[in-house]
């Protein structure tokens, strides 16, 4: 599996004159094998809706589909996982809820939040914030490289980096040992989705 993975963002798509679907499909045909359906604004329907649809692209091309917090939807159209953050259900609770053989992602923030971490309930750590991005203005709490790189040798388990990360700095990025780097942005809002994962994708191998 690569090490790219895909955050879904409806807006950013949309302003750049995609559909989810499409933003998807290209994502994955260029080769991304990680992707997570987060919405924060859409009815339950309407997210089922949309889960479904993107796990018929994600199984034709062998990828993973992860729901963002929301362990129903996740649950209704059989999702190969669900990602937590910090505020979100418990991620011990997640995995009782979904089983063993389905993943579980967890949001670190801070050091701070390793303490009460259960490598063996969790499958992956998503890293955040790295780099400031348009949709967090509050900067106080980025991590940065060197706090990426900390929390990358405290855990043994897959790591992902998030946070403003673009085709001139990922590379930066994966050389403080991380595992791979989640963007959203950078394919959501990019012209050409095909081709911004295509680039991603070569900078990281």
């Amino acid at each position: 599996m690569s090490g790219l993975y895909l955050v879904t963002d409806s807006a950013i798509a949309h302003q750049a004159g995609h559909t989810l679907p499409y933003v998807v499909e290209e994502a994955c045909r260029a080769g991304v094998r990680w992707i997570q359906l987060r919405e924060k604004t859409l009815s339950t329907r309407a997210f089922v809706e949309l889960g479904t649809t993107l796990k018929q692209i994600t199984q034709a091309h062998g990828a993973k589909l992860i729901i963002n917090d929301r362990v129903d939807v996740a649950l209704a159209i059989d999702a190969d996982g669900v990602h937590v953050g910090q505020d979100d259900m418990p991620y011990q609770l997640v995995r009782s809820l979904i089983g063993p053989d389905k993943i579980v992602g967890l949001s670190i923030n801070s050091v701070a939040e390793l303490q009460t971490f259960i490598a063996d309930e969790v499958d992956y750590i998503g890293i955040a914030t790295i780099f400031s991005t348009d949709t967090k203005a509050d900067t106080s709490s980025l991590l940065g490289l060197a706090g990426l790189q900390e929390i990358c040798h405290c855990v043994e388990i897959p790591t992902f980096a998030i946070g403003g990360i673009k085709a001139h700095n990922i590379q930066q990025v994966m050389q403080t040992g991380v595992s791979g780097a989640a963007v959203v942005s950078a394919i959501c809002g990019h012209p050409s989705p095909y081709e911004a994962s295509q680039q991603l994708l070569q900078l990281l191998d």
